[in-house]
């Protein structure tokens, strides 16, 4: 049986761990060919693309530092060169350099937009001729409800998911009339290396605020993505908040 995607083409910055890596699979899983990004961690993105070929899918590895417009734009172009076509284009790729605004520096703030933010902006650019030529594309971003809501010593990664979610909307007026989607995921605090970095005790207080009472998976995130790909004809400029309720 076919999966949702079948016959489509996809690109998942940030896709060696966490939330990318759930994704990456899930779409895969689906029956898309899968352009799996990393920075840094080459083994996991081939554990990543070994795990979609032995499904019986279709994956390579792409290096890049998507913060750089040169290297975002180079995978996207690479993987219209593999594939023929760019139909899902998801960017997740981002970090953290989390301390007060009294405490931040320069290359905190500049570190956190470029990578988070920017290479929204060079990805979308770049992939936007191929959609636009296919008259279809799917383009989801990856945002924070901290975009949404503020967190204390995240000013950095605030605005720049703040930013992802004000671009998106954008992008999705101006795309609309080609046939391509553009949409924001929110998540709420997730199980990732991120997260597990934080003190047990911090972590506790966190989940206190939670409605639903536990840190969100990976796979869920990734089943919103799945469905904004497959299924979200009619969806386009929104932001779908996955995160247990602790952003209403």
């Amino acid at each position: 049986m076919a999966g949702r995607l079948e016959g489509r083409v996809a690109l998942v910055s940030g896709a060696s761990r966490g939330i990318g890596r759930a994704i990456a699979l899930m779409l895969g899983r689906e029956g898309a060919s899968i352009g799996v990004n990393y920075n840094r961690s080459e083994a996991q993105a081939s554990e990543v693309a070994q795990e979609i070929r032995a499904r019986g899918g279709r994956a390579v590895i792409l290096q890049a530092d998507v913060s750089k417009k040169d290297q975002a734009r180079r995978i996207v172009h690479r993987i219209v060169e593999e594939f023929g076509r760019l139909d899902v284009l998801v960017n997740n790729a981002g970090i953290t350099h989390d301390k007060t605004l009294r405490k931040m520096t320069d290359d905190d703030w500049m570190d956190v937009i470029n990578t988070n933010l920017n290479s929204v902006y060079y990805s979308v650019s770049a992939a936007m001729p191929v959609m636009i030529e296919q008259r279809y594309g799917r383009i989801i971003n990856i945002s924070s409800f901290v975009g949404q809501a503020g967190n204390f010593g995240q000013a950095n990664y605030g605005a720049s998911k703040g930013g992802v979610i004000a671009f998106t909307k954008t992008a999705a007026l101006e795309l609309a009339r080609y046939g391509i989607t553009v949409n924001a995921l929110a998540p709420g605090f997730t199980e990732t290396d991120m997260l597990r970095q934080v003190p047990p005790d911090i972590q506790n207080m966190i989940k206190d605020k939670i409605p639903l009472g536990r840190f969100g998976l990976p796979e869920e995130i990734a089943k919103a993505v799945l469905f904004l790909a497959a299924d979200g004809d009619y969806i386009t400029g929104q932001q779908i908040n996955v995160n247990g309720g602790v952003y209403m």
